[in-house]
């Protein structure tokens, strides 16, 4: 078990700063090369795809202010429509909406890119805290960074199911030696590029009781971080968003979220629910897939929800 010297060492130890060049913004995502796109495709096996993604709640999740209109003719200033057709058509109607979301958090499946944390003043690659700016966001390895999408191998890794529980407790954590034992059981071997989606089974419990309340929660043990270094993990998804809560180390309260984006470049895909991922992964005894993750190029964000889809 790593000592919070030890944590706070993989600042350094872990640091992937200047591994890709000093003006490098995707971090981890590099490990992931047009073979690896090529392999990832060839796990398509069955032609399945489920989303891996919760659905944003209304209003709970976000401010939404619809508009209607039944007939095009009475929109305010039809009249001065260049189509003429808006003028007087009785038939053709639309809405519309405008929508308000904080992504964050621990609801809403999202993907952290890079400039999400700070540590010490410093994002990923030795970037300064103030390249992020409050009215314009930030101008070094926002979620733009991949504007091509995030596509690659995926690999569920089911954990509660490994220790035969139908989700694990807040408060526990996952180590090493349960990713090796979910590989073993599953028949599959993480590699470089893949990403990495963790099944806590939290996803069947907020099914069963709705979400939790609070920062208590199941997850990525900070012990687990030099192994997603030595695999070259592209990128990592939880069920949760992502770190044990609490860590354990009082000076590094979400070390997996700290460590992973400031000194790894890691990029993070937050409240995955991966209960027809695992349902679905089960059936066909294939716990590899390709997965396709598409920010919106929202300028100068952090990060950005996403619908990850896993097809089989």
């Amino acid at each position: 078990m790593p000592t919070q010297d030890d944590v706070l060492g993989y600042f350094n130890t872990l640091s992937n700063w200047g591994r890709w060049g000093d003006d490098d913004e995707l971090g981890t995502l590099n490990h992931i090369t047009d073979d690896v796109r090529l392999a990832a495709a060839r796990a398509v096996r069955h032609g399945r795809s489920v989303s891996c993604a919760w659905e944003v709640a209304v209003p709970d999740d976000m401010e939404r202010s619809t508009t209607t209109c039944p007939c095009a003719a009475d929109m305010p200033g039809a009249e001065n429509m260049p189509v003429a057709a808006f003028h007087a058509d009785r038939r053709w109607g639309f809405s519309n909406e405008r929508l308000g979301i904080m992504f964050h958090g621990n609801t809403i499946t999202h993907v952290d890119s890079p400039c999400h944390i700070f540590w010490d003043g410093r994002m990923y690659n030795g970037r300064s805290h103030s390249l992020v700016d409050a009215a314009t966001g930030s101008a070094w390895a926002a979620v733009t960074a991949a504007a091509n999408g995030i596509i690659t191998r995926g690999v569920l890794l089911d954990i509660a199911r490994v220790r035969d529980v139908p989700w694990l407790e807040p408060g526990q954590g996952v180590f090493p030696d349960d990713l090796e034992e979910a590989e073993r059981r599953q028949g599959v071997r993480v590699r470089a590029g893949d990403a990495v989606l963790l099944r806590t089974g939290y996803g069947r419990a907020r099914h069963e009781a709705g979400a939790a309340s609070g920062f208590t929660q199941a997850g990525w043990h900070a012990s687990c971080l030099p192994w997603l270094r030595e695999r070259e993990v592209a990128l990592i998804g939880a069920d949760t968003p992502q770190d044990v809560q609490p860590s354990g180390y009082e000076d590094v309260l979400m070390p997996v979220h700290a460590v992973s984006l400031v000194a790894m470049g890691l990029w993070l895909l937050d409240n995955c629910d991966l209960e027809a991922c695992a349902t679905t992964a089960a059936e066909l005894g294939q716990w590899d897939f390709h997965l396709a993750v598409a920010p919106v190029r929202f300028a100068g964000t952090s990060g950005s929800p996403v619908n990850p889809i896993a097809t089989f």
